[in-house]
């Protein structure tokens, strides 16, 4: 059976890059973009140059809507769903929580978390064999935030990845014996453009100090363990938050 694997927010950084590896190791992938459809054309393109199969696949994550469409065209254009890497989120702009306007925190929590648990619902309705599925796995990305709590600069972006972690344990013990496994990545500094987005582009290279390897990792580091996490490699892993932070 074909392995097709969906990647929400696969357009750049640790998305482009587990798209990349995942299809050189045999994935049928569905790059899923929000708003940057030429990088994730790229993506496609890159990785068909090399004989792979890939879709692009529009969908803003926290709109319901789009995510059932996203998920039909996956299903009608590549089949049956064996993988997702829940990668799609946001940061904001620095600042403390006494700071915060309530758009500011639903946007976060809408798109990090309902975003997650929503690809999931609809993952695990084609994924396991009490809805005659054939398995899966799914990995749901987190963040070292998660533990360092993100003070006086993104606490609801820490606390989103809070419950990313949570999330995770409880949907792998629900559906540990429906032939599907759930484990999470909580990336550490990692060189993307998530920074610049947040409006501090320098931020991982001026932190990289703090870190006990002294370097900030790789995309394609993160993409590597999520790889390994999809993979029969990992058979007898679930429920698992893998740290791939240099020590953070």
């Amino acid at each position: 059976m074909e392995q097709v694997l969906l990647i929400t927010g696969g357009s750049r950084g640790i998305g482009a890059a587990t798209a990349l590896l995942a299809a050189r190791r045999g994935y049928a992938v569905a790059v899923n973009y929000a708003s940057q459809p030429l990088a994730a054309d790229e993506v496609v393109r890159a990785i068909r140059a090399e004989g792979g199969t890939a879709i692009t696949v529009q969908a803003d994550v926290g709109d319901e809507a789009q995510v059932l469409a996203m998920f039909a065209k996956v299903d009608a254009e590549l089949g049956r769903l064996t993988a997702l890497v829940n990668n799609a989120g946001v940061v904001d702009v620095q600042a403390r929580v006494d700071q915060m306007s309530v758009a500011r925190l639903e946007r976060m929590l809408r798109i990090n978390v309902i975003g997650s648990f929503v690809c999931a619902r609809e993952a695990v309705r084609r994924m396991s064999t009490r809805h005659g599925g054939a398995g899966g796995v799914i990995v749901n990305l987190s963040s070292a935030a998660a533990r360092l709590g993100g003070p006086g600069q993104y606490v609801d972006y820490a606390a989103s990845k809070g419950a990313i972690d949570t999330f995770t344990l409880g949907l792998a013990k629900e559906v540990a014996d429906e032939g599907i496994r759930v484990n999470a990545v909580r990336p550490g500094l990692i060189d993307t453009d998530i920074h610049a987005s947040g409006g501090q582009p320098g931020r991982a290279a001026e932190l990289a100090p703090g870190v006990p390897m002294k370097r900030v990792g790789s995309a394609q580091e993160v993409a590597e363990a999520i790889v390994w996490l999809l993979s029969p490699e990992s058979s007898y892993t679930t429920a698992t938050v893998l740290d791939v932070a240099g020590g953070r």
